[in-house]
């Protein structure tokens, strides 16, 4: 499809709220991976998810951490083909459910580089990473260390980690803060109850303790917390070093780094966070004479986030209040993010030219909820009307992921984009899918 030369196409080379294969196209439209996002709406309907290939390929944080396993959060967006692209792009998988696990084991998808997360595991999770075989377990609960040692076949033992708070505050919003004291994730440094978790660990046969696992929280724009939850962890383990005689191999600092949503919004580069964290661990562990461990990080968001795009067609536009409301036939059912904690996005219709002035518009859900808001107080032209398609950038993560089946509305289908091309990768739900799971009469 040709392009032209609009002023958006410098626009949006420049932002990172667009994967960076996105360029204006004739007639108002947007290209992304040479495959126009009109004809996308046209041929699979909406709402629709986008997702390109390429961008979830691009492997900068591999290019980043070289020396460090990239374990990539499956519970920002998971499907067939992405275990297909992180298991070929050479990645881990962090998985949170015997579902997801058993959906990377249909993919054939190597389980020693699995890693399973969870503050509540049930016994269907743990028996299932035991089955396949997973990498590491992580210990979230002292609960949960006789439990799994009691499942370990005799003559084996299990890798397990043990996720610690190391009493850092960070993330966007306190509903994704998971590193700070008094929430239901980990296990605390300060009160002592990891230093017991590492002792019991310790005195199971069936356990090999491979090194501690934090994970600060979500959207966290700026690598100094990171810079401070290394100096804890490495603190923590000179002090198991020094009590148990044990130097722990392995440091998991978990996820959370920042994706941008609005143009200009603060989301440093993965080489950014990466100088930064491999500075302080290495000047932590010279300082504290401990060798240096294997370092893991876990981007999920800021992987899947840039390469997704939803697509929503407008059904009405109102007036009320001195606001104009733009309605689209999604909403909170594909997306939560803003009912949930305030998320913010950035809209813009596709595939219509006008010289109509922009105007400030909500876009709101088709969902019986007064709090059915997709995107507040963005730029649309003044001549939007039903039928116009309307873009969403960064939404390849948490979005198809928490999706619900609120209103029996059926949840999106997700399509590929690459090389020109589209393929299905997820359908979408139907009635049909609907009614045969309610088995009443």
């Amino acid at each position: 499809m040709t392009t032209e030369p609009l002023l958006v196409v410098n626009e949006l080379s420049t932002s990172s709220v667009w994967p960076a294969s996105a360029v204006s196209a004739p007639g108002g439209d947007l290209s992304v991976a040479g495959v126009s996002l009109l004809e996308l709406a046209e041929r699979y309907g909406t709402p629709t998810y986008v997702l390109d290939e390429g961008e979830v390929r691009s492997r900068a944080w591999a290019r980043a951490l070289p020396e460090a396993e990239i374990v990539y959060a499956a519970k920002a967006f998971l499907c067939r083909a992405v275990v297909d692209w992180i298991e070929e792009e050479g990645l881990g998988l962090d998985v949170c459910s015997a579902g997801e696990l058993e959906l990377a084991a249909t993919r054939g998808f190597p389980a020693e580089r699995i890693v399973l997360h969870g503050n509540a595991k049930s016994p269907q999770d743990l028996g299932t990473a035991l089955r396949l075989g997973v990498g590491r377990i992580v210990i979230d609960s002292g609960c949960e260390i006789a439990r799994l040692a009691a499942q370990v076949p005799a003559h084996d033992a299990q890798q397990v980690m043990v996720r610690v708070l190391p009493g850092i505050e960070a993330g966007a919003h306190p509903k994704i803060r998971t590193g700070a004291e008094g929430q239901k994730f980990g296990l605390s440094i300060a009160n002592g109850d990891a230093e017991e978790a590492v002792a019991r660990i310790l005195g199971q046969p069936q356990l090999e303790l491979a090194g501690l696992h934090c994970h600060l929280g979500s959207q966290i724009s700026s690598p100094e917390p990171y810079e401070r939850a290394v100096r804890e962890l490495v603190s923590f383990l000179v002090r198991v070093r020094d009590r148990f005689g044990v130097v722990l191999p392995e440091l998991d600092l978990g996820g959370g780094f920042a994706a941008a949503y609005l143009p200009g919004d603060a989301a440093p580069a993965p080489a950014v966070y990466a100088r930064r964290i491999r500075r302080a661990l290495t000047g932590a562990c010279a300082e504290a004479d401990l060798p240096l461990p294997r370092l893991t990080v876990e981007p999920g968001r800021s992987i899947m986030a840039p390469a997704g795009i939803a697509l929503y067609r407008v059904l009405a536009v109102k007036r009320s209040g001195g606001r104009v409301f733009v309605a689209v036939d999604g909403g909170m059912s594909d997306n939560p993010r803003p009912a949930l904690y305030g998320a913010r996005y950035t809209v813009r219709r596709v595939g219509r030219a006008s010289a109509a002035p922009m105007r400030a518009a909500t876009v709101v859900g088709r969902h019986c909820e007064a709090g059915d808001v997709l995107a507040d107080g963005v730029e649309l032209p003044e001549d939007v009307r039903p039928g116009d398609v309307l873009a969403v950038p960064a939404s390849g993560a948490y979005q198809v992921s928490m999706a619900s089946g609120y209103n029996m509305t059926g949840r999106p289908p997700v399509v590929a984009v690459a090389d020109g091309r589209s393929r299905l990768l997820v359908r979408r739900e139907t009635f049909d899918d609907q009614r045969r799971r309610d088995v009443g009469l």
